[in-house]
């Protein structure tokens, strides 16, 4: 655990050990989390159907994403 200290411009260095577990360098985008009262840093996912792939319990069938597309219009 680090202590960290806000400056006048609300911002915070955030720890070299939480950067490396992060795989975090400078430009690194980051998810800000806040969550009864705590706040969680993530990187940011570069395809966030690929972060959330194998969340569901039951994959849709292969063509379902081109098909709800369709109905849309």
């Amino acid at each position: 655990m680090k202590e960290v200290t806000l400056s006048s411009k609300h911002q915070i260095v955030v720890p070299r050990e939480a950067r490396e577990a992060l795989g975090a360098k400078a430009g690194t985008r980051l998810l800000v989390v806040v969550r009864s009262g705590l706040v969680i840093l993530l990187p940011k996912p570069k395809s966030h159907s690929i972060a959330i792939r194998g969340l569901s319990k039951k994959p849709y069938p292969k063509d379902y994403l081109e098909t709800e597309r369709e109905s849309w219009k």
